[in-house]
């Protein structure tokens, strides 16, 4: 226990530094984790660390898929969710069935159903890995949203496809009726318990008198309870995970404190950070126990199978996202669609975007070790070594070379007519302006008699008149020294103003509680600051 306890402390310092590496040598943090990772999986002495999928699946999944649940954007998830649709269930079992075919023709040994299985396992692009990299890539907006949503349906219908594949194996037999049933049934099921387990948390959250601390607590809770009740009744738990958390997080003004969100904002930062960086580095690390589990094989030739089913799992969703387009052109001719003419820029970009990643490490390594008659499991470990080689090539190659991709493409973001810059300027501007319109039309009898409501109006004039300057957003963008020089000195005098309350906090007279409010009033007011010009390259 304590040297398991030890090694995981190891691996969080080690991820620490290998992650300001990362930001260092400007390559995502994924990427650079999961070769650290192989390296010291090659240092003798070390000792082998196995990926345990029920670990993953139960303790790592259940977070990760609600953090990314929780920041994305249901009108963007509304808007594209044809898009997202297609390319969580069609094109995954679509995939499934080229790699089945492709593996069959060329793994000698390899049936149809250990094709599907393959296919189930290495078919979804990761959500953790996808939404790591693409922070990093300066891509359309579209793209992101549709490549987050994507990669958080996708891995309910791989697993499906996997479960089926793994009976098939099994059993000798497959029943196409009764999968496609079971295909809907656990996918409804696990939205329905999903969103049912989402509204005992709105209720819990909006009408006990919670605390911040215990609101926080409570969304750790939420995905592990939506998760845990979903696969006890064999129904997809990663549905669940999604769908209540897109609900929770649609909600959270309405359930949620404004402390409450600061808080948890912060904490689900910091440990979806640790966790994100523990699978990548576990990734790296699973390498000599995969070798060492080859057995006799011929590890040329599994390197060989794994390169070329890498390949097709690239070309064939690039195909699919080309596919998708022309589709799209036609079908747009008889219903309404977000963008009738997605051109093939755009496409090529989120076609290369599809990194595997853990999870699909994790299904590998849930294949029994034995079927039920005692027989060893066939082709277990090419198709677990298949699955390594599959996610180092479409990792690693793949996420080094999305940015040169993008900027070969040159896409452009078309959904919005105003530039980001401009919207925040006017969205800011509005904010004040309605502000102190209400402040000057409601209370205007107080404001001569009371100071602080003054001062309020006051304060909303200076930003309204600070925002005037800004509005030529343009020329601003322009002088972006004259801000930077502007961001200096607010920063400074910040400073300032802390060591002001570090000297007041050496003297016994002021409580240290109080100086520690202002110096967060403080942190507050920079990262105000930040944001202000946050937009300006």
């Amino acid at each position: 226990m304590h040297e398991s306890i030890i090694l995981y402390l190891s691996l969080v310092v080690v991820i620490m530094f290998l992650v300001m590496l990362a930001q260092r040598i400007k390559i995502a943090y994924p990427i650079v984790l999961v070769l650290g990772g192989l390296v010291l999986s090659l240092i003798p002495g070390l000792p082998p660390v196995e990926i345990d999928p029920q670990l993953i699946f139960l303790i790592f999944l259940p977070p990760l898929l609600y953090e990314a649940a929780w920041q994305t954007s249901w009108k963007d998830f509304w808007k594209w969710r044809r898009v997202i649709g297609s390319f969580a269930f069609i094109i995954v079992i679509f995939t499934s069935c080229v790699i089945a075919y492709v593996s069959q023709a060329v793994i000698p040994g390899f049936t149809l159903a250990l094709g599907f299985l393959l296919g189930g396992i290495i078919s979804p692009p990761d959500a953790v890995a996808t939404t790591s990299i693409l922070q990093n890539v300066k891509v359309p907006k579209r793209l992101i949203t549709i490549a987050e949503g994507e990669s958080l349906l996708n891995d309910a219908s791989s697993l499906i496809v996997f479960r089926f594949a793994l009976v098939a194996v099994a059993s000798g037999s497959f029943v196409l009726t009764e999968a496609i049933g079971s295909f809907f049934l656990v996918i409804g099921m696990g939205f329905a318990i999903g969103l049912g387990i989402a509204l005992i948390f709105y209720a819990i959250l909006r009408w006990l008198p919670t605390t911040p601390s215990i609101d926080t607590i409570l969304t750790f809770v939420a995905p592990y309870a939506m998760y845990i009740a979903a696969e006890e009744f064999h129904f997809s738990g990663v549905i669940a995970v999604v769908t209540g958390g897109l609900f929770l997080s649609r909600n959270q003004h309405s359930i949620l404190s404004h402390l409450s969100r600061i808080q948890g904002i912060n904490v689900w930062s910091t440990v979806g950070f640790v966790l994100n960086g523990i699978v990548f580095m576990l990734i790296g690390l699973e390498l000599p126990v995969i070798i060492q589990g080859f057995g006799e094989a011929s590890l040329g030739e599994a390197i060989k199978y794994g390169l070329i089913i890498s390949a097709v799992v690239i070309v064939t969703r690039i195909a699919s996202t080309l596919g998708a387009s022309v589709f799209t052109v036609f079908i747009s001719r008889f219903i309404k669609t977000a963008d009738s003419s997605p051109g093939y820029r755009m496409p090529i970009i989120f076609g290369w975007a599809g990194m595997r990643g853990v999870v699909s490490l994790a299904s590998a390594l849930s294949i029994p070790l034995l079927l039920d008659n005692g027989q060893p499991f066939p082709q277990r470990n090419m198709i677990l070594f298949i699955t390594f080689v599959v996610i180092l090539v479409t990792l690693v190659f793949q996420g080094l070379t999305l940015p040169a991709v993008a900027r070969w493409m040159q896409a452009e973001d078309r959904d919005y007519e105003i530039p980001a810059q401009e919207q925040d300027v006017i969205i800011r501007r509005k904010l004040a302006k309605a502000s102190l319109d209400l402040i000057n039309e409601k209370y205007a009898d107080e404001i001569d008699s009371h100071e602080l409501l003054r001062g309020l109006k006051f304060k909303l004039e200076s930003d309204l008149g600070f925002l005037d300057h800004v509005k030529e957003f343009e020329e601003a963008k322009a002088s972006h020294a004259y801000i930077t020089r502007y961001q200096d000195i607010n920063k400074e005098l910040l400073a300032h103003k802390r060591q002001i309350l570090h000297e007041f906090n050496k003297k016994e007279t002021y409580e240290e509680e109080i100086i520690r409010q202002h110096l967060a009033q403080i942190d507050l007011e920079e990262e105000k600051v930040r944001q202000q010009f946050l937009h300006i390259e």
